[in-house]
Formats: structure tokens, C-alpha cells, sequence
């Protein structure tokens, strides 16, 4: 077993390893750059009291990788939820290097979500350094491709959540470091509509519009917003036509829709997908589903930001709860496992160009994440 370090939570050194996983560029559509950090993140745990499993990668994506605690499987444990991917291109680092500033390090991908992910890796190797193992098992589940809806690991991530009793995601810490304990569901369509071309100087009365009939879609879409119930539906892409000249034949749009609360997600998804077109010869498919369920406050989860709430007042900081409407893995085990989000490093700038964590933040949260994993039962 390792011995512990006389510094265990020393910034510095986690800095660096920080640095190891970031200088890596993984963008979700390279599996063979998120596979050389998948390698990386298993040999980091040789030596230590774990096994891992490497779960083939597929659909164009790369490895998950399944990191376990030598004891405590035989009873429902931690999960630790993290993934490789970012949203960067390649050659991305190129402008953005990794650098420090002040109290700010840069990098693709340091925020959103490899500095969080380190710290999980780190605590529990300090966790394998001490004279006791946690009470629970520990297992840390790394995916490939969180940044385009988890399409590969969904079914690996449930299926894991469902063993286990806690679940702990390493998502960045929103606005000052508050924790995420509620997140809007997420779901994504495609409109498909097909009208009937003609000369648009010469035979207008022989066309029917795609264009025009998506214009009346939208419309549609757009009346069901309703930011008092906290409901967006944005229409974010469209395209269709051919020529200026030409009744267009075809048109398109991708729809993203976002809710609070499973209700609203079966109020509004049958509505989305019944779309119907309301001009003779034109025909309107919907294709899509909710992605991502929503993460619903529960009492199992409001107690678990209790405790991780005390523990960090003994560390020395105060730790405020957050709600977001954005999606995360957390989004698919909050419905029948105790999970908090947001435990990953402070900072800003997911993915921008001045993506950012706080220098400071690492060492409470890494000693956060390393208390839970001690205290948790």
C-alpha cells in the first residue's frame, strides 16, 4: 500500500498532475487522444488497492474506464462520476496553454472537467496512503462522452448509480464554488419538412413552402417557453431551401428543450414530437427524447449536501448549494440515488477560450471529496 506523503493535499503537486491530464487534448469526436488519457488515468492507479475494467469505446467514441476500491463492492458504496472528454478542438491548447496567472490556471478542459476529476483521482490515492480504508467501497467511473449527452456510457452510468448508495459528480463548482444539487432535464429534436418546389417568379401556386411552414413551427416551439416554470425550448439551428428563386422543397431546425421537472418533460415532449403541419402538401416529423432526465431535489440528496456541508465548514469554508440548467451525468442517477454535483474545482470559462480554475480551490476541495470518502456510510 502507498505510504502517506507528508503533504498530502500540497496544491503544487496537484497542480502538476492537473497539468498531465489537461496538456492531453481529448476531444469527445478523437477517441484515440481520449484513449491516451485513458491510459493515463489507469496506470495512476497501480500500486493502489483498486482493479480497473476498460470498457471498449464504440459509435466513435473512446474508453470508459472503471476504477474500483479492492474492498467494499459487496455492498452498495460511492460513485464517482467524471469525464475525459472536453469540447475543445484539437490543436485547441495551442491557444489556450496551459499557463497560470495569478490565482487562475488555464487549459482546455481544466475546468470543465479535468481538475475536478484529478482531485477525485488524488483524494482517494491519499485515502489508500492512510492506516483505514473508507467505510464504503469506492468505485470512479471515468466516460468518454459526456460533452455530446453520455450516448455510450448512459446505460454503464445507471447501470452503476443503481449499486450504489452515494454518487459524487466532479462537474465544476458553480459561481464561488457552490455545490449543484438540481439540474434542469435536457432534451433534443430534429424537425424534418418537406414541401413541394416550383418557380417562385413563374408558378408560385404550384409550391408549397418547407420554409414557410417552419416558420409556423417555430412559432409553436417558441409559445412554450415559460421561464416562470423554468421551461426554455429554443429553436438553435434551421436551414433549408435551395435557391431564392425556388418555393423551398425541404427545411430543417435542431431544438433544444430544458425542464425542472420530470412533469414538464411529459407535458412537453409528446407535444413536441406530435407536431403537425398546418399547410395542405406539406409534411412536418419530429424526431428526439429527453436526454437527460431531469435531477430533482430529494430528501436522500438534501441530506447528503448536509453532510458535505459540515464537513466543509470543518475544513474552513462555507458551501452554498446551486441549481443549474444545465445537464450533467448526475442528471441520470439523481432519480434513484443520493447525488451531489458541482464537487470539481472553481473557476470559470467552460468552454471558452479563457477557460479557467482557481488555484486556491483545489486544496479544500480535494480535501472535501477525501472526508466524504472517509465519512460517508
Amino acid at each position: 500500500m502507498p505510504t502517506a506523503t507528508t503533504r498530502p493535499f500540497d496544491t503544487d503537486m496537484i497542480l502538476d498532475g492537473i497539468r498531465h491530464w489537461v496538456e492531453i487534448e481529448t476531444p469527445t469526436d478523437a477517441p484515440d487522444q481520449v484513449n491516451e488519457l485513458a491510459t493515463v488515468v489507469a496506470d495512476g492507479y497501480r500500486g493502489l488497492p483498486a482493479t480497473i475494467e476498460r470498457v471498449a469505446g464504440r459509435s466513435g467514441c473512446g474508453d470508459h474506464i472503471v476504477a474500483r476500491s479492492s474492498w467494499g463492492q459487496e455492498h452498495p458504496g460511492i460513485l464517482v462520476l467524471s469525464h475525459l472528454d472536453t469540447v475543445h478542438p484539437l490543436r485547441f491548447i495551442e491557444r489556450l496553454p496551459f499557463h497560470v496567472e495569478g490565482d487562475s490556471a488555464f487549459g482546455p478542459g481544466i475546468y470543465d472537467m479535468k481538475g475536478g476529476a484529478y482531485l477525485a483521482f488524488h483524494a482517494f490515492r491519499e485515502l489508500c496512503a492512510g492506516d483505514k480504508h473508507s467505510p464504503l467501497g469506492i468505485t470512479h467511473l471515468y466516460v468518454s462522452d459526456e460533452e455530446i449527452g453520455s450516448p455510450t456510457s448512459r446505460t454503464l452510468i445507471e447501470a452503476e448509480g443503481r449499486k450504489a448508495k452515494y454518487v459524487l459528480v466532479t462537474e465544476p463548482a458553480r459561481d464561488g464554488g457552490k455545490i449543484v444539487t438540481s439540474r434542469k432535464g435536457v432534451a433534443r429534436f430534429e424537425v424534418f419538412i418537406k414541401g413541394v418546389p416550383s418557380h417562385a417568379g413563374t408558378r408560385p401556386q404550384d409550391g408549397s413552402s418547407a420554409i414557410r411552414e417552419l416558420a409556423n413551427v417555430i412559432q409553436t416551439l417558441e409559445a412554450m417557453n415559460d421561464l416562470a416554470r423554468g421551461v426554455t425550448v429554443n429553436v438553435g439551428l434551421v436551414r433549408g431551401g435551395t435557391k431564392p428563386n425556388v418555393i423551398p422543397e425541404e427545411a430543417y431546425a435542431e431544438v433544444d428543450m430544458r425542464v425542472p421537472a420530470l412533469a414538464g418533460a411529459e407535458e412537453l415532449v409528446p407535444k413536441i414530437l406530435g407536431l403537425t403541419s398546418k399547410t395542405e402538401g406539406v409534411s412536418v416529423r419530429v424526431t428526439g427524447e429527453l436526454n437527460r432526465p431531469p435531477y430533482e431535489k430529494s430528501n436522500a440528496s438534501t441530506a447528503l449536501f448536509e453532510h458535505a456541508k459540515t464537513l466543509a465548514a470543518e475544513i474552513g469554508f462555507e458551501l452554498v448549494e446551486s441549481y443549474t440548467g444545465g445537464g450533467s451525468d448526475g442528471n441520470f442517477t439523481a432519480p434513484f440515488t443520493a447525488t451531489l454535483d458541482g464537487l470539481g474545482v472553481d473557476g470559470q470559462g467552460a468552454h471558452t477560450h479563457y477557460e479557467q480554475m482557481y488555484i486556491s480551490s483545489i486544496e479544500p476541495r480535494t480535501r472535501l471529496l477525501h472526508r466524504l470518502y472517509q465519512t460517508l456510510r
